[in-house]
């Protein structure tokens, strides 16, 4: 058994298109990242020994390392069925246009139907965060090409869900895919929501490289930290920092300028979504640009209204709670003028409502 921590370095491995190295720490005898293939040579990946700030903390206990995942309750069937929509596969035909626009420094920003991809460009080649659907990865390949020369090197996903995941398979073969222990535990196995079942992903689409806490990945002259939170969107959320370009992806912990969808059969919570964009503010400057999962690239204002609705609409919810008043009758009080836009997306007023109904009785 190993005690503090201990370093393994690898040596570069001369003739590929770049060299680097690849460190890798651990505490004690738990692994903090685990490779299931052989490891790029020419990447550049660490894990430093950074423990999660209070701030990250919710009253939901942290998952250990690749947990036993239980089958989970039934969902509301309008919550089902609006996961469902989201997870059905894209056809070539039904493809929709991507686009693809400038964020800050090297770091780019894929538009377009499923999560916003964002993507680092540079003289080491491409590094993407999530990547939609399978049908789509020539649209982004072309879009990559249009961003400059070199190969995709890493692949990252904010987390499982297949509007950010679905084109692991595409990519997967070409570059390593890295995610939280969680995210390869829900892709690896057979997950239910009510009465449908989606079985395991290819193996192809599984990450190779997982962590529990945070890594680090330099490249493109830049490091790349990788933080998770727990029980936020779900158990197995990543914020991704560009440290140099001063651009933070959220992934589906923020839904900018609409009502999220907080997957609490998989392990979310109001209260981590609200730690999460905490986390994000306090390393946040006003010139900092954040890639959220869903709606246009954000300032920290834009995050903190974010926050600032979740917070009223929670407490509007509490309070009827307490007064006695049923699902129904909140529902149809809404949520107050000023939001009254943000139930225009993926999860409309009703279902958010229902949402915060669940978290505050649960």
């Amino acid at each position: 058994m190993m005690s503090g921590w201990a370093y393994s370095h690898i040596e570069p491995v001369k003739g590929t298109r770049r060299e680097s190295n690849i460190a890798l720490f651990w505490i004690l005898s738990t692994p903090a990242c685990q490779f299931y293939r052989n490891p790029p040579s020419r990447s550049s990946v660490a894990i430093p020994p950074v423990l999660r700030p209070d701030i990250l903390m919710n009253k939901r206990d942290h998952p250990a390392s690749h947990p036993q995942l239980s089958q989970s309750p039934a969902m509301p069937r309008s919550l089902f069925f609006a996961l469902l929509l989201a997870a059905l596969p894209v056809s070539a035909q039904d493809a929709q246009d991507l686009t693809v626009s400038h964020v800050a420094g090297s770091i780019h920003m894929i538009n377009g139907q499923g999560g916003n991809i964002g993507v680092s460009a540079g003289a080491d080649g491409f590094l993407m965060v999530d990547d939609k659907f399978a049908p789509l990865a020539d649209q982004i390949r072309a879009l990559l090409k249009d961003l400059g020369e070199g190969d995709l090197e890493f692949l990252l996903n904010t987390h499982f869900h297949g509007d950010h995941t679905g084109g692991n398979a595409e990519f997967g073969a070409e570059t390593p895919i890295i995610a939280h222990h969680n995210v390869r535990a829900r892709l690896t196995t057979e997950q239910q929501r009510g009465d449908r079942i989606t079985p395991p992903a290819p193996p192809a689409a599984w990450p190779v490289i997982t962590f529990a806490e945070a890594l680090s990945i330099h490249f493109n002259g830049e490091e790349v930290r990788v933080l998770h939170v727990p029980h936020a969107h779900t158990d197995g959320d990543a914020l991704i920092f560009f440290t140099g370009s001063n651009v933070i992806h959220m992934g589906d912990t923020f839904f900018n300028q609409r009502f999220p969808f907080v997957d609490m059969d998989s392990g979310g919570a109001v209260d981590g979504v609200l730690a999460a964009g905490r986390a994000v503010l306090a390393q946040a400057n006003p010139e900092t640009r954040i890639i959220p999962g869903h709606g246009p690239v954000a300032s920290p204002s834009d995050l903190e209204t974010y926050l600032r609705m979740i917070e009223e609409t929670r407490a509007a919810v509490a309070a009827g709670i307490d007064a006695g008043h049923s699902l129904e009758e909140l529902q149809a009080a809404g949520a107050g003028d000023e939001w009254a836009t943000w139930g225009d997306g993926f999860i409309s007023t009703d279902r958010w409502i229902a949402t915060l109904h669940r978290d505050l009785t649960e």
